[in-house]
C-alpha cells in the first residue's frame, strides 16, 4: 500500500506551545498593532483595497494586470493549468514580454514564476511545459522556480507514486503582483479558479511597500528551489544546497535564514518609515511637511488599513501564522464573533480546542461533500471527501458534548455545480455589526497548512467603514449558499462514511 510508504512520517511531531506576543490592546483596530512586533506593518488608504467576488472576476483581473505590467510580474502558486484559459495567460505574458523586448534601451520587465515542483511537474503535459516556451524565448527575462520539500527524499521519494507525493509537503503560498499591485488568493492558476471554484481575492492597487515584500519573499523561495531549465531539465542556483539530494539540516537553515531576512528587513524598514511619519506629524513639523509633500505632489491621506503578512514555514522552522492565529482566538472577547472558512475541514488540534475553549461565537463555513474538491476523484482520493465528513461529525459530537451548539455553530457550502476552496477568517469586535479584521491567503487552518506546507496570508486591520462594510458583504455572500450543520445532517445517506475510511481517517488526516 502507497499509505504503508508514509509511516515514517504518521507521528505527528510533538507540539510546540508558544505563549502569545502581548496581549491585545483595548481599542479598535489599534488593539490588533502587537502583530508587528513579529511582522512588517504597511500602512495604507482603504481606498486602494478591493475586495473581489468570483472566479471570472479574477481571472479578468490577472490578464488586464499582465497586459498592463510594465516592471515586473510575480506570481506564486501551487500549480499553473494545462487548459486553454491557462494558455491564455501564457500567451498574456509573451505579448506584454514581447512589447518589453521592442521598446527602446534594455527590456525591464522581469517575470517570477514560484510553483511546487510535484504539482507543477504531474502528468506529461504540466506546468513545465507550458511555461518552456517563454524561458526559451525570453530567457533573460523570465525565471520559473520548482519548490521541493525538503521531507521528500531518499527511499521515500523513490518508491511513493505521483500525486501519493504531493502529500508530504508544497509549496501553497498563492500570490500575483503587478508592478505595484498585489492580488493576495487560496486560487490557483486553473480553470476551474477561473470559472467555477469559489475563493477569495483581495486586491491592493498602488502598494510598492507591500509588492516590495512578497517580491523579495517568492525570490527567497525561489533562490532555494529548483530552476527550471529551457529543456524542461532543473538545476539548483550555484553553491545553493539541494533540497532533497544535500543535507537537510543546511538546507532548512538555509532557507530559515533567506526567509527571515526578507520578514526582518522589510520589518525594520517599515519601523524607520513609520517613526519619520511620527515625527513629521508631531505640532510644529506637519505644516512643513505638509507644504513639502504638496510641492512634491506627493500627498499621501492617512492610512486608515494596515496589512500584516503571516508567513507559515514549519520545514523552516517559521511559525508566525500560527502564532498569530491562536493569539487572535485566545483574545477574542466574550461576544465578540469569529466566522472562519477553509475549503477542508481538518482543523489542527489546537484550534479546536481553542474554538471550543474562548469565549467568542464561532460560525464555521465549510464544503458540503458535493463541492468538495475530491468528490467524485477516481481510486483514494474518492474517498477524501467521507474522511472529511467523519472529521467534521467527530467535531460537531464534541461541540454538542460541550453544549457549545448556540456559541460554536458548522455551516456547510453548498452550490449546484461549483465546488468551494475559500480560506480565511473575519474578525467582528464586540457590539459590531461589521469586521475590523480579516485573514486572507492560502492556509486552511489545518495540519498540512501549519506543520507540512509553505503559506502566507495577510492580516488586514481597517478602521474604515466603506472596506469594513466590503468585507462583510464577502462574508455574507458566501454563507449565503450555506445551511446549518444539525444531528439530522449526518443522517443523510450522502453523509454514510465507510468503516475502512472511519480506520484509516486517523492515521492519514495530517496528510489532506
Amino acid at each position: 500500500s502507497s499509505w504503508l510508504l508514509l509511516a515514517p512520517l504518521l507521528t505527528p511531531p510533538v507540539p510546540v506551545i508558544t505563549a502569545p506576543p502581548c496581549s491585545l490592546c483595548p481599542e479598535g483596530a489599534h488593539r490588533f498593532q502587537w502583530i508587528r512586533n513579529l511582522v512588517p506593518e504597511f500602512g495604507i488608504s482603504s481606498s486602494h483595497v478591493k475586495v473581489l467576488s468570483s472566479p471570472a472576476e479574477f481571472y479578468e483581473l490577472l490578464k488586464v494586470q499582465i497586459k498592463a505590467a510594465k516592471r515586473r510580474v510575480v506570481m506564486a502558486s501551487l500549480y499553473l493549468g494545462t487548459g486553454l484559459l491557462e494558455q491564455e495567460l501564457v500567451y498574456c505574458l509573451e505579448e506584454t514580454l514581447e512589447k518589453s523586448l521592442q521598446a527602446k534601451g534594455s527590456p525591464d520587465l522581469r517575470v517570477s514564476i514560484l510553483l511546487d515542483y510535484t504539482r507543477g511537474s504531474r502528468g506529461r503535459k504540466n506546468s513545465r511545459t507550458m511555461l518552456i516556451p517563454l524561458l526559451q524565448r525570453f530567457p533573460e527575462q523570465v525565471r520559473v522556480s520548482l519548490f521541493h520539500t525538503p521531507n521528500l527524499r531518499g527511499l521515500l521519494r523513490l518508491l511513493i507514486p505521483e500525486r501519493f507525493n504531493e502529500t508530504i509537503g508544497l509549496q501553497h503560498i498563492k500570490v500575483y503582483l503587478f508592478d505595484d499591485n498585489v492580488i493576495l488568493s487560496g486560487a490557483n492558476l486553473s480553470d476551474l479558479y477561473f470559472t467555477n471554484r469559489q475563493d477569495r481575492y483581495v486586491l491592493l492597487r498602488d502598494s510598492p511597500e507591500i509588492a516590495d515584500f512578497f517580491t523579495e519573499l517568492v525570490d527567497a523561495i525561489g533562490d532555494v528551489s529548483l530552476q527550471l531549465q529551457q529543456d524542461n531539465t532543473v538545476q539548483m542556483m550555484e553553491g545553493m544546497v539541494h533540497p532533497y539530494q544535500g543535507d537537510k539540516v543546511a538546507y532548512c537553515e538555509i532557507a530559515n535564514r533567506r526567509v527571515m531576512e526578507v520578514i526582518n528587513s522589510a520589518r525594520t524598514r517599515q519601523e524607520l518609515l513609520h517613526a519619520k511619519t511620527f515625527h513629521s506629524n508631531q505640532p510644529g513639523n506637519s505644516l512643513l511637511s505638509q507644504q513639502g509633500s504638496q510641492a512634491s505632489g506627493n500627498l499621501k491621506p492617512e492610512p486608515d488599513t494596515w496589512i500584516y503578512p503571516l508567513i507559515q514555514m514549519k520545514p523552516f522552522g517559521i511559525q508566525i501564522d500560527e502564532m498569530v492565529t491562536e493569539t487572535l482566538l485566545t483574545e477574542a472577547e466574550r461576544d465578540a464573533r469569529i466566522y472562519l472558512t477553509t475549503g477542508y475541514f481538518n482543523l489542527t488540534q489546537a484550534y479546536m480546542d481553542l474554538i471550543l475553549g474562548t469565549r467568542a461565537e464561532y460560525r464555521i463555513l465549510l464544503a458540503s461533500p458535493e463541492v468538495n474538491g475530491f468528490f467524485g476523484a477516481k481510486g483514494v482520493a474518492g474517498a477524501i471527501p467521507a474522511a472529511y465528513v467523519y472529521i467534521e461529525h467527530q467535531f460537531y459530537s464534541e461541540v454538542c458534548c460541550l453544549q457549545q451548539q448556540e456559541r460554536v455553530q458548522l455551516q456547510e457550502y453548498s452550490r449546484p455545480g461549483w465546488t468551494f476552496h475559500a480560506k480565511g477568517l473575519w474578525l467582528y469586535l464586540a457590539g459590531s455589526d461589521l469586521p475590523c479584521l480579516t485573514l486572507i491567503g492560502s492556509p486552511n487552518f489545518g495540519y498540512r497548512s501549519v506543520h507540512r506546507d509553505l503559506e502566507a496570508q495577510v492580516a488586514i486591520v481597517t478602521e474604515n467603514k466603506a472596506l469594513q462594510q466590503q468585507l462583510h458583504q464577502e462574508q455574507e455572500q458566501l454563507y449565503l449558499c450555506s445551511g446549518v450543520v444539525s444531528t439530522s445532517t449526518f443522517e443523510q445517506p450522502s453523509r454514510y462514511v465507510k468503516l475502512w475510511v472511519k480506520l484509516v481517517t486517523p492515521l492519514i488526516k495530517n496528510f489532506f
